[in-house]
């Protein structure tokens, strides 16, 4: 992808697209497209019965806002494992450091709002072997 940088007004046209076998990311707010060190943030696509298995973002706060379908999200904060099935509408909070993990469970795509307090997780999920990138449709 060129560099966008400094971008203001940002569609999900304007970015490239992560192709993994569990969906797709399109970071809308990265430092390679509004020039961010902080906040962030992208539409996450997950394919139906794929999500993000168990992880963290070590020193990194999350929010994930369900913009379509259900799906089963898992929080963990030190000895307590929350789970409980979210849906279109529902925001979910994620501390930093938190393992959690996000499965669609719904019949039809997930389509979530992410936001990471920090710039790094997208760059990470570009390096990874299993992404393929489609360039910008603008």
């Amino acid at each position: 992808m060129t560099e966008i940088k400094d971008k203001r007004f940002v569609t999900v046209d304007d970015v490239e697209t992560q192709v993994f076998p569990w969906g797709t990311l399109q970071w809308l707010s990265e430092p390679r497209v509004t020039g961010t060190d902080n906040m962030t943030s992208g539409i996450v696509t997950l394919n139906l019965g794929k999500g993000h298995d168990r992880h963290n973002h070590e020193g990194c706060e999350e929010i994930l806002y369900v913009l379509e379908g259900e799906g089963d999200q898992t929080i963990e904060t030190d000895d307590n494992v929350e789970k409980r099935i979210v849906k279109k509408g529902d925001l979910i909070y994620i501390p930093a450091s938190a393992y959690h993990s996000t499965i669609n469970t719904g019949t039809k795509p997930m389509v979530i709002f992410a936001v990471y307090q920090y710039a790094g997780p997208e760059a990470f999920l570009r390096g990874l072997p299993e992404c393929v990138i489609e360039p910008p449709k603008k």
